[in-house]
């Protein structure tokens, strides 16, 4: 059995007692979900929540074909509000908007192979219907506001109408993204024309936070789509385990019975999202958001802001909150979990409970670290104290566990302190350059725009994470890596790369990062036969701009690495001189094109 399967079983189980606990009372409390949740909700919210998930569902229909959609829900909504007894109101919400997605005149023509999904029982309906979201679609163009002279007077004459377009675009080109996290853009939106309209420059104003709002859009939506591709990918159990690391560095003055009951929540609620259940994702997430904030006082201290908004802001303002301070004088971890007589006793007793507890206890201590260190480090341990309690003397089996378990922090430590060292010496295009080649070599079948947009995002990231004060450099290295692998990772999937990144991607989620650090060069890569098109340069590269000659230079050493994945650092360096020196050559003569064929 899998160390995370282990050391999470325990909340697995009684995390699915809680949360089927809470649905069969929830569902016996309730005769209709729907009626619930409207109830919960209000009208304008549940409304919004529903145009969410239609045009994330129906990406191809219009605002006015989808508001139809909208009005027979929130018709059926009210209508069991008043009577829970009729025989349409005890269905799921899932089946509700799922029934009527299907009851869609032409379907089919739109949608194409998508209509099979109606003639699926569910829970395989939604399944099938999920597998035909796009992200950020060709056929849907970004949200186009209204001109400045009259978004003004719009904003005060149709806020609804307004703030509704927003969502729906915002929602059709984002599939995954969960409804809180929408309808919290719409509000930064909205303040964004409240504060704006007063001002004499509108759309300078507007353009100005238009941006900010983009920027936290993609940043949210990244963050969700990598959590639902590890609940999916991974299952879970390591979901849930990933996740108490996250709550224990967060809310570190939190008592354990705590920490578990929110992530017992968390699960549930994430599991909504991810399957699209928007309505359920934004009433389960409020209600978590509610009890947190009565418990500030056991939470955290950094979410009192966060607290006083309105609910739709609620949630995503205390996601994105600092971690709280550290409690001081918390007491070694040496003492619990080595020195004491009773470690083998305690694991051998409930293993799981033991070892759950430990990465709480060593998350809240660390803040420095990432998510997928601390699991590192937690595997580490239970690795040794399966070893250890086996043997005559555990005690002195188990004595040097520190030094043991700071191989896996030494190991990280060191691949931030080697690239944040290599980018800040020589700078970013050098910095990519060596990515370019390291990851060439590690997966040669990747098509070149795609390892360009790979080395140029892990450049990014380095640019992000090495300007930030040391004890913020590796979990924000690690965390927006392991983002950039999920997303390779799910290519993968579907387009098969090679052996090497086929183990990495799905032998452990938190040795992944580790795994592709030490990946080596594929042993079994053919490269394709010489083809001199690729090599082909012409008079254009003269009077490109210096990036877009940057961007030759990287294609051509991307290409060449394809061709000779053994070459030397040496050889590479005197290529990319001699590329150069080709262009300055070339680009006086007054023949240029005859010049290029010839070098």
């Amino acid at each position: 059995m899998k160390w995370v399967t282990l050391i999470s079983l325990i909340l697995l189980l009684s995390s699915a007692r809680s949360w089927n606990l809470q649905r069969v009372a929830r569902d016996a409390e309730h005769k209709s979900e729907i009626a619930h949740r409207y109830n919960d909700l209000k009208e304008e919210t549940f409304k919004a929540v529903t145009m969410i998930t239609f045009a994330q569902y129906l990406q191809r229909c219009s605002y006015e074909g989808l508001s139809k959609l909208v009005k027979d829900v929130v018709d059926l909504a009210q209508k069991c509000v008043a009577n829970e007894d009729a025989p349409e109101c005890t269905k799921s919400l899932p089946s509700i908007f799922l029934d009527e997605i299907c009851q869609v005149e032409k379907l089919r023509d739109s949608y194409g192979a998508m209509a099979d999904c109606c003639g699926k029982a569910d829970p395989e309906r939604n399944e099938c219907f999920l597998s035909f979201k796009v992200p950020q679609p060709d056929f849907v163009q970004p949200y186009a506001r209204p001109a400045a002279d009259v978004i003004c007077q719009e904003y005060q004459d149709n806020r609804v109408s307004l703030l509704g377009h927003f969502i729906y675009t915002v929602a059709r080109r984002n599939p995954f993204m969960y409804a809180p996290s929408i309808l919290s853009l719409a509000a930064d939106y909205e303040h964004a024309l409240q504060s704006c309209c007063k001002e004499s420059d509108v759309s300078a104003c507007l353009d100005e936070k238009a941006t900010t709002i983009k920027e936290r859009a993609k940043k949210i939506n990244k963050k969700q789509e990598y959590s639902c591709g590890v609940l999916h990918k991974f299952g879970e159990r390591t979901f849930q385990a990933s996740k108490l690391v996250v709550l224990s560095q967060k809310y570190p003055k939190a008592p354990f019975s705590e920490i578990l009951k929110i992530l017992r929540d968390i699960k549930g609620i994430y599991k909504e999202c991810c399957e699209g259940d928007m309505i359920e994702c934004m009433d389960d997430r409020a209600e978590l958001m509610t009890y947190i904030c009565s418990k500030q006082d056991v939470f955290s201290s950094k979410i009192k802001d966060c607290c006083e908004k309105p609910v739709v802001e609620r949630s995503q303002c205390i996601i994105e909150a600092e971690h709280d301070d550290k409690p001081e004088n918390l007491p070694s971890l040496v003492e619990k979990y080595v020195s004491d007589k009773e470690v083998c006793p305690r694991f051998e007793a409930n293993h799981d409970e033991f070892l759950s507890e430990f990465v709480y206890d060593y998350g809240r201590r660390h803040p420095e670290f990432s998510s997928q260190l601390i699991l590192r480090v937690a595997k580490g341990y239970e690795t040794l104290l399966e070893k250890c309690c086996k043997t005559d003397n555990p005690a002195e089996c188990y004595g040097n566990a520190v030094e043991d378990l700071n191989k896996h922090i030494k190991e990280t430590q060191d691949v931030v302190k080697t690239n944040c060292d290599l980018l800040n010496t020589h700078g970013e295009a050098e910095f990519l350059k060596a990515l370019l080649i390291r990851y060439t070599k590690k997966m040669p079948q990747v098509p070149a725009n795609i390892l360009l947009d790979m080395g140029k995002r892990m450049t990014h990231i380095g640019t992000k994470c090495c300007q930030l004060p040391e004890d913020r450099r590796l979990p924000c290295s690690e965390q927006y890596l392991s983002i950039v692998i999920q997303e390779m990772c799910k290519r993968q999937e579907t387009a098969p790369i090679n052996d090497n990144v086929s183990h990495c991607c799905s032998d452990s989620y938190a040795y992944r990062r580790p795994c592709f650090t030490a990946m080596g060069v594929d042993t079994k890569y053919v490269p394709p036969p010489f083809d001199p098109e690729v090599f082909s340069f012409d008079e254009k590269l003269c009077s490109a701009p210096d990036a877009e000659r940057e961007l030759g230079q990287m294609k051509l050493l991307i290409n060449l690495i394809k061709r000779k994945p053994q070459m030397t650092e040496e050889q590479i360096k005197t290529i990319g001189g001699g590329f150069s020196a080709m262009v300055d050559k070339c680009c006086k003569e007054a023949d240029k094109d005859t010049c290029f064929g010839e070098e």
